[in-house]
């Protein structure tokens, strides 16, 4: 199922998440994108400590970022987190990260599988997120 939801988080450049060039090292983008996904499941009342507790596992099978323009020491980034589609076991998100010229400065999509924490094998989406997206179904 195709969904329109989002959410907005914003963070801040730490000085010991530059390089030596004073960019904000690319590394750091996978760990952005995961604080908006936390975040945005949070605003849908889920959080990733109970699908744990359930029983369910939510871990990356793919990431693609594409970097548009640096960030900077102490620059403020905003994150949007877009969560586009729940497809059998896979859930699929879209994020843009913009700096505070409301540039877009990065993109990426990632792809994760909810898996049966027991079996480690893959199982169908949490039906209290399927009730809290439902109102964003496209």
């Amino acid at each position: 199922m195709e969904y329109k939801f989002s959410h907005v988080h914003k963070v801040r450049v730490r000085y010991g998440e530059t390089d030596q060039m004073g960019y904000c090292y690319y590394g750091n983008y996978a760990q952005y994108f995961e604080i908006g996904r936390v975040e945005a499941l949070r605003d849908l009342g889920l959080s990733y400590r109970v699908m744990e507790d359930e029983g369910v596992m939510l871990p990356v099978s793919e990431l693609t970022i594409k970097y548009l323009k640096p960030s900077f020491y102490d620059d403020e980034l905003v994150i949007e987190t877009f969560l586009t589609e729940i497809k059998g076991p896979r859930i699929y998100f879209r994020y843009e990260i913009r700096n505070a010229n409301n540039e877009i400065t990065t993109t990426a999509t990632t792809t994760l599988v909810f898996v049966d924490k027991e079996n480690k094998r893959p199982t169908k989406s949490p039906e209290a997120l399927e009730i809290a997206l439902s109102k964003f179904l496209i």
